[in-house]
């Protein structure tokens, strides 16, 4: 685990950087679900980048897309920051945050990915990330509603119905 850093209980506690270096301002989330999606431009996924950016627009009032670059799978996520942000704004047009590029797994795992992946964390249940493009869908309050793998597009209505499902 990175730094070997205790895991907030609450998601909103945990210190990510965005892709230009400066902490992550969760405060943009709360009120809103979240989906937080690891991503890499160089993935046969790489094309949801497009899905996302339709949902964020379509769903802006009620949700938030996060991407959190990652090159644990495949290295196919190689570029430094500048070159990751140029990438999906000239080709998706992507207006959503970004975060550093960080570990998803592994022993230098990021706190974030250790609290969704987790449930002594999360409260919910364990998943692994498998690969590119897994999402993770987190409620009004910052809990984890729940976990779709990469095959599962943005846009499908597994993910979708519970993006407009009423807060609790």
């Amino acid at each position: 685990m990175k730094d070997n850093k205790e895991i907030p209980e609450y998601l909103y506690d945990i210190e990510i950087n965005t892709l230009q270096g400066s902490i992550f301002d969760w405060s943009i989330c709360k009120g809103k679900k979240v989906l937080i999606v690891n991503t890499a431009s160089e993935c046969g996924f790489t094309k949801q980048y497009k899905d996302l950016q339709k949902i964020s627009e379509k769903y802006a009032d009620s949700l938030l897309v996060v991407g959190v670059p990652c090159n644990q799978f495949g290295q196919q996520e190689p570029g430094s920051s500048d070159q990751i942000q140029s990438f999906c704004s000239l080709n998706f047009g992507v207006t959503f945050p970004l975060t550093e590029k960080v570990d998803v797994k592994g022993p230098n795992q990021h706190p974030l990915y250790a609290w969704l992946t987790q449930k002594k964390y999360n409260g919910v249940k364990n998943s692994t990330v498998k690969w590119n493009f897994q999402k993770y869908l987190i409620d009004e309050n910052g809990k984890l509603i729940d976990y779709y793998y990469s095959i599962t597009k943005p846009g499908s209505s597994k993910i979708l119905k519970k993006i407009e499902k009423a807060p609790a």
